[in-house]
């Protein structure tokens, strides 16, 4: 730092006059000028270039690195050593390898005397994220269509290593273990290291997990860790982070057993792939931007091939206006170049439009399917109904029927009601006498939506007492709700339709005799549940989840619309069976249980991140757009009945019903791994592709693109709909516009037959009709819009490159015509 930047420091803090104790500390993350070790091109006395080509690892074992890396951290260090007395601020994190910059612990007038300092790119508050199987494999057709290609389930995935930026991982749980397996060898290209849990003194590696490591000091700073309940260290206290990690890469075979009943065996997507955990994620508040961006730094240093993302903002970043430039985005564009395949999930905020939380084009955002297995059980009346539901739960004993009893007849003492005894959470309101050998009869109140009551809960209620059964009936239902099977151990079933709730309570009130107060005189309502147990398969499948996020992308926080599609692709993420953590507390339903049947785009991406780890298996010198190239481009959109795909979507009175999918729902497709293999084309990318992207955005900061990327706008794509992505999004069409496409051949020489279709208000031409690529060779195309008509709405479209042996490569067309 040079004497005329120190008086410009000192400078800047008399004039602004603030004092260093004023207001209360908040985490915010700095990035400073510099370029980092990915990006830096030499320049600075002593120290040689370290940047390295689009996809290429970082060697950080190289002493140019680590001395790069130490002096960028000295500059972090001392330029707030300037700035502050020591003990008013405290350094989180010095950021060195993908950006450049550091998360400190400062208060707001700090942070404003950073904003002035010299070398000061951004200062930006912290901000918060959030979390966003046993036969998906065979829905995917991996047992017999992708393994056998790899060597089989024992060798898929081998030696591939899949980073987890989530809560943790249940090191003991069997999808993890390696007894079972033949023994995992050491793999020299990772450089990461096993944190030592505290309790057993034992560390969380086994040769299958071969990196653990947890990243809270930004959540310690806030004051929002509790060592009791979150575990400073990589043990997963929550479920989430051991259920992703088991979907991409737990063993294969795994049995999933609870309350004495086996649910099929588990399996990753790429069985033999190594974990590596970065947890970053915690039970209460979820986790901090300034810990996972640290986790990442990690991953990208540590020699990870894949990272898995099921993460997303609670909100908008303060500051930043364009959603492909923060933090976040920025790490993640830095770990692309270093040939990182990036999966994440694309959020829970479905079926309502522009609820993505997943932006950039240089990360694969992930959409949730529901597969083609569901669990429904019914409930048999004494007056011969029966009322559908569902209920992962054996049947009541085979031709008998029992009475049932309402949790609101058989109170102990009215005074109890305070307690909202009908949920049925409170055994001892209840009179046992009259519940034992009885089906209970409970209601599915608001308790049940906002978690403080549980299914798992009624079940054990309904155990202690003795019953025969239990039956939820949901009366009214809160818009948003999602009724989901629960395994328990005994005879249980939710009736979800509120209308067949009514009929069931219309039966119990006039087969239920009662004196003139209201009390029972003889209960004769009677009743059996059948077996919920066996899966049926279903060929409207896949579906579109109806939690999971839609498109169109937004480029800014004011909304507006994007020129990249999201999401990317779909994948199952509805009811998917896979590990948990025993200690884990996020679904009340699972407490103390080794698996869970869950469902979020948090389920789906990870089945992306393993499918990738079998594609980069098997082609190891693709790019990260490759991968997701070959992902997208062999997809599908139509489901096992050979009909398009259906979305899940609200009717007018908050019931479920179904309507086409657009690629806004499932970006190109459902993936199909056997065909992501072999995809003939691909659509590549790199960095500087990425950036001439940033750089052709209307409306963007170039002052913000070289601050988050330490790279000036030489180089622009002329219109965003240009970057050489697998879709065309053109958010606002006017008159004509082409669009280039450059593909290149991973396949044996194929010529391709271009074609293309679109909805009539817009018209679509491609250029040139065919043409032949040999091996290794690209072929340029080019795709002209033109509006004929102007809706106010989205139009849909493809163009298809069929070629003259097997392949077929699709992307979906997206545009909006306007009239000027």
């Amino acid at each position: 730092m040079t004497k005329m930047e120190i008086g410009i420091i000192f400078a800047i803090i008399m004039l602004l006059g603030f004092s260093a104790n004023n207001g209360s500390a908040e985490i915010y993350i700095v990035m400073v000028e510099g370029e980092p070790v990915i990006s830096y091109k030499g320049g600075v006395n002593g120290f040689e270039a370290t940047a390295v080509e689009s996809d290429e690892k970082i060697d950080v074992t190289s002493e140019l690195v680590t001395s790069y890396a130490h002096h960028l951290e000295n500059k972090h260090d001392m330029l707030l050593g300037m700035l502050f007395d020591h003990g008013t601020y405290k350094k989180i994190y010095s950021y060195r390898h993908l950006i450049n910059g550091f998360a400190v612990h400062i208060t707001p007038e700090q942070a404003e005397i950073l904003r002035h300092a010299p070398g000061v790119k951004s200062v930006e508050r912290d901000w918060k994220v959030r979390r966003l199987t046993t036969h998906t494999p065979q829905f995917l057709g991996l047992p017999t269509g992708v393994w056998p290609t790899g060597g089989g389930f024992d060798r898929a995935g081998e030696d591939i290593i899949i980073g987890f930026v989530d809560s943790g991982i249940h090191p003991n749980h069997p999808s993890f273990a390696n007894h079972n397996t033949e023994p995992y060898g050491p793999v020299p290209k990772y450089r990461g290291k096993c944190e030592v849990n505290p309790d057993t003194k034992r560390d969380f590696c086994n040769g299958k997990i071969i990196g653990a490591q947890h990243f809270a000091e930004a959540a310690k700073a806030a004051g929002a860790f509790n060592p009791s309940i979150d575990f400073d260290s990589p043990l997963d206290g929550d479920g989430h982070g051991s259920h992703t990690a088991a979907i991409a890469a737990g063993n294969n075979g795994v049995a999933v057993r609870m309350h004495g009943f086996e649910f099929g065996r588990a399996s990753g997507m790429a069985p033999r792939a190594r974990i590596a955990v970065y947890k970053a994620l915690y039970r209460l508040f979820g986790g901090f931007i300034a810990d996972v961006v640290a986790a990442i730094e990690q991953a990208v240093h540590d020699g990870v091939d894949i990272l898995n993302l099921s993460v997303g903002p609670n909100s908008p970043p303060a500051t930043t206006k364009t959603t492909f430039l923060n933090p976040f985005d920025a790490t993640i564009l830095s770990a692309v170049k270093a040939g990182i395949f990036v999966a994440q999930a694309a959020g829970n905020g479905g079926p309502f439009p522009k609820t993505l939380l997943s932006y950039s084009p240089w990360i694969a955002s992930v959409a949730a399917a529901v597969d083609d297995r569901r669990y429904k059980n019914h409930l048999t009346l004494g007056n011969g109904k029966i009322l559908a539901g569902i209920g992962l739960s054996p049947s009541t004993h085979a031709n008998r029927t029992f009475t049932m009893v309402a949790a609101n007849d058989v109170l102990l003492d009215s005074s109890v009601v305070k307690y909202s005894p009908s949920d049925c959470q409170r055994p001892e309101v209840l009179n046992k006498n009259l519940v034992e050998g009885n089906i209970l009869l409970c209601g599915y109140s608001f308790n049940f939506v906002i978690g403080t009551a549980s299914i798992k809960r009624v079940s054990e209620t309904a155990k202690s007492l003795g019953a025969a059964g239990f039956v939820l009936a949901v009366e009214n239902v809160s818009p948003g709700t999602k009724f989901d099977p629960v395994p328990v151990a005994m005879p249980g079933i939710l009736i979800t339709d509120v209308s067949k709730s009514m009929e069931l309570i219309d039966y119990y009130n006039v087969s239920t005799s009662r004196d003139w107060t209201g009390r029972v005189r003889s209960f004769k309502a009677i009743g059996s549940i059948g077996d919920g147990l066996r899966a049926i398969l279903h060929k409207s499948a896949p579906q579109v989840a109806l939690f999971s996020s839609r498109g169109p992308n937004i480029k800014d926080y004011s909304f507006q619309d994007a020129d990249i599609l999201k999401p990317d692709i779909l994948a199952p993420g509805s009811l998917i069976w896979a590990a948990w953590a025993p200690n884990g507390t996020d679904e009340a339903n699972y407490v103390g249980e080794e698996f869970a049947l869950i469902s979020g785009t948090s389920m789906a991406a990870p089945h992306i991140a393993g499918i990738a780890a079998l594609i980069k298996q098997k082609h190891p010198h693709w790019s990260p757009a490759a991968i997701k190239s070959a992902l997208m481009t062999t997809s599908t959109t139509i489901d096992r009945a050979e009909r398009p795909i259906q979305a899940q979507q609200y009717s007018g009175s908050e019931t479920m019903t179904f309507v086409p999918a657009t690629p806004f729902d499932y970006g190109s497709g459902h993936v199909n791994p056997r065909a992501a293999l072999d995809p003939g084309l691909v659509f590549d990318a790199g960095y500087n592709d990425y950036l001439g992207f940033l750089c052709t955005v209307p409306g963007i900061d170039v002052h913000e693109i070289r601050n988050f990327t330490n790279s000036p706008c030489n180089y622009t794509l002329g219109r965003p709909a240009n970057l050489n992505s697998p879709s065309i999004t053109i958010s606002h069409l006017v008159g004509t516009q082409t669009v280039t496409r450059t593909v290149t051949n991973v396949a044996e020489e194929e010529t391709y037959v271009i074609t293309a279709r679109m909805a009539p208000e817009i018209a679509i031409e491609t250029s040139p009709p065919a043409m032949t690529v040999r091996p290794g060779a690209s072929g340029k195309f080019t795709v002209t819009l033109t509006v004929r008509s102007v809706t106010g709405s989205y139009s849909f479209g493809e163009v298809l490159l069929k070629g003259s042996r097997r392949h077929k490569v699709r992307i979906p067309v997206v545009a909006m015509g306007y009239d000027r």
